[in-house]
């Protein structure tokens, strides 16, 4: 076993078809480096691609003070004491995230929830990361110690790129995260859009664990090779797969009854199990075949669904509170369409605009037919949805 090996159980490591004979990663090119992550490159040589994992890594651009593996030497002794890793309280901002094991050994997973209380102590501003237990359990399979682990995740939660995205750290960027997801899986899952409107009353709900099917629920062999590729093309990557894993849900799933009584768990179910249908690669190929927005347009979107959350009163600081999509029955009046047909209808508005409550402005039967007067009523009030019945009671 080589220096890379120290927290992983190779007992339930994937080690089918080991390729012995590559070469050191030396290509700088983003275009080739970009190649040989979505082919795998190094996914089949444990020790290269800790040593691409490094590399990559350690050309993150970052704060000028980025705790390094000295700082973990230095505090992880005064942080945890002699208490035992099972004792040790997980700080807020995880949110009771699932700590992936994948294929760490006792002490590894032990190593875990050391790294996050000094990654907490650190990095103060940091008040919501539900990935972060799954990247440095990840992370952990390629490092020689503890240290150097605690340093590179460091690293990733210190870029100051601002073009270059990673890692959510606060609950407007997570939610804001959730509610551009549900935007493209409007725009490019349509017939998985569908389904998850007909089954939940709240989309956004159910677009929120997006994020937990990658970094939780993915099994080690697939979370292994999209971080392949997020370490070079970033952000971005993540929603390819997360749309190609609901894309292959309600592929698989599309005319069966559901196996639970809420959609959430059953994606959740599915994609734990997705070995069972869709390999690694087929993933990545069917994340890569979706024809997405440009970064610069996703980044516009995002920024748009920000400004609409801190309107909202979302702030930076903001632990997790319930952010609801659905319309709310008890203030809701219209003789044209129900609850559910409004719901329905707002499912299918970009996610920033449903965060607001519909508003009655203008209705025929209270003011007449006056276009001058329909125009008086809703000046003002942007966006504006006109719903109009025709007399064949179609909407």
């Amino acid at each position: 076993m080589d220096e890379y090996s120290h927290f992983v159980d190779w007992d339930k490591m994937d080690v089918s078809a080991p390729s012995q004979d590559m070469k050191e990663l030396t290509c700088t090119d983003f275009h080739e480096l970009k190649q040989l992550a979505r082919q795998g490159y190094w996914a089949k040589n444990h020790s290269l691609r800790a040593k691409v994992y490094h590399k990559l890594i350690s050309n993150i651009p970052c704060r000028t003070v980025t705790p390094d593996a000295n700082v973990y030497r230095d505090i992880v002794v005064k942080i945890i004491g002699k208490r035992s890793s099972s004792s040790l309280p997980l700080p807020e901002f995880v949110d009771n995230s699932l700590i992936p094991t994948y294929c760490l050994n006792a002490e590894g997973v032990g190593a875990v929830k050391k790294i996050i209380l000094c990654i907490a102590n650190q990095f103060p501003d940091i008040s919501f990361c539900p990935a972060l237990p799954s990247v440095i359990a990840l992370l952990l399979h390629y490092s020689k110690d503890e240290a150097e682990c605690f340093e590179q995740v460091c690293r990733i939660l210190a870029c100051n790129d601002p073009s270059k995205r990673l890692i959510d750290q606060t609950f407007l960027a997570f939610e804001s995260s959730c509610m551009t997801f549900g935007d493209l899986v409007n725009k490019y899952c349509q017939a998985a859009h569908k389904l998850m409107v007909a089954v939940s009353e709240d989309v956004l709900e159910v677009y929120s664990d997006w994020q937990r099917w990658l970094f939780g629920e993915l099994p080690m062999a697939y979370i292994a090779r999209v971080f392949d590729v997020f370490l070079v093309e970033g952000y971005k990557v993540l929603y390819r797969v997360a749309l190609a894993l609901l894309k292959f849900f309600h592929k698989v799933r599309a005319g069966q009854p559901m196996e639970s009584d809420s959609i959430q768990q059953d994606i959740r179910a599915f994609v734990r199990d997705i070995a069972k249908s869709v390999s690694p690669e087929r993933l990545l190929e069917k994340a890569f075949a979706i024809r997405l927005f440009s970064r610069k347009e996703i980044q516009l979107l995002q920024m748009a669904n920000e400004k609409a959350l801190q309107q909202k009163g979302i702030t930076v600081k903001q632990k997790r509170q319930n952010v609801h999509l659905a319309v709310h029955a008890e203030n809701f009046k219209s003789e044209i369409v129900s609850v559910k047909e409004m719901r329905d209808i707002w499912s299918w508005i970009p996610e920033r605009f449903a965060l607001c409550q519909p508003l009655l402005l203008f209705t025929t039967l209270e003011h007449g037919c006056s276009l001058s007067r329909f125009y008086s009523h809703s000046e003002g009030h942007e966006p504006t949805l006109l719903l109009i019945k025709t007399t064949a009671k179609e909407v």
